[in-house]
């Protein structure tokens, strides 16, 4: 578990806020000058807190019209075949998201496609030619409600163990 201050929580809030802060900025939204504030981030990244930095596109702007969240029943439980799927699933630039899950399903997995014949063809063409497949049961999101990347840090910030 990592030890994480008041400072910590602020410099993760703020970089939450806005990935691309200068490290002297930084440094005064979290009153610390900038040497110290530069190690905080090092240590945060090295711990594997700040697991990396990257732009957040809109999906929509870009040209990708359709979420889609598939549930996939699989057909044998065998870590051979479970290792092949988790390959062939991982490999697809379309999967945004992809989870072992308990309940009905096997796995859940967010996919976004330009349109509906372009998921059709992820589904049919790919996903049910998979030998392990039983069946896919899809949902399609009519409307994106919220939408954050943004973890909840007030939560934890009463008790500041960071379970790793």
């Amino acid at each position: 578990m990592i030890k994480l201050d008041q400072i910590d929580f602020k410099i993760l809030r703020n970089m939450q806020e806005n990935g691309r802060l200068s490290n002297h900025d930084l440094a005064k939204k979290v009153g610390l000058s900038p040497s110290p504030c530069w190690r905080r981030v090092k240590r945060l990244e090295v711990e594997g807190i700040i697991d990396h930095y990257a732009a957040i596109l809109d999906g929509e702007k870009a040209g990708f019209h359709l979420i889609a969240f598939a549930h996939v029943m699989l057909e044998k439980h065998q870590m051979a075949m479970l290792d092949q799927f988790d390959a062939a699933i991982c490999e697809r630039p379309e999967v945004l998201e992809y989870y072992s899950m308990s309940g009905d399903y096997d796995f859940l997995m967010k996919v976004i496609s330009r349109n509906i014949k372009e998921y059709e063809e992820f589904q049919t063409g790919f996903l049910m030619r998979l030998p392990v497949v039983r069946s896919v049961s899809t949902s399609f999101v009519l409307k994106q409600k919220k939408h954050t990347t943004r973890l909840p840090l007030r939560l934890l910030e009463e008790g500041t163990d960071w379970v790793s």
